[in-house]
């Protein structure tokens, strides 16, 4: 949870970099959070409000992590648009977000570990 927290704290940093388990834990809290509120949504009969604005809400932190992890690996956050490419591109991009991040500095940071 620690994890999920600090993204939102970071809301819209889009510099520096984001270790592979800041990522992850990001996802799965989020996952876990749009369950409740799709659940939500339907104990109260609201059309997906609860889930859509949840949704707003993640939106910007999400990119951030996103573009903080690509950061991570020495790719530029624009690599985020391989998604587009159908099928293959999110494929691409899940295998991006698992590779371990660069032991050294980057262009983009020092390694977050240290």
């Amino acid at each position: 949870m620690n994890w999920y927290l600090k993204v939102l704290k970071q809301y819209a940093d889009f510099n520096g970099r984001a270790r592979r388990q800041e990522y992850w834990m990001f996802v799965v809290f989020n996952i876990i959070f749009s369950i409740v509120a799709g659940a939500l949504d339907a104990a109260f009969g609201s059309w997906g409000a609860i889930a859509g604005l949840y949704g707003l809400v993640v939106l910007i932190p999400g990119l951030a992590v996103s573009v903080r992890r690509l950061h991570d690996i020495g790719k530029s956050g624009w690599m985020l648009l391989v998604v587009l490419i159908p099928v293959i591109g999110t494929i691409w991009l899940i295998i991006l977000f698992a590779t371990e991040g660069t032991t050294e500095s980057n262009e983009y940071g020092a390694n977050p570990k240290n």
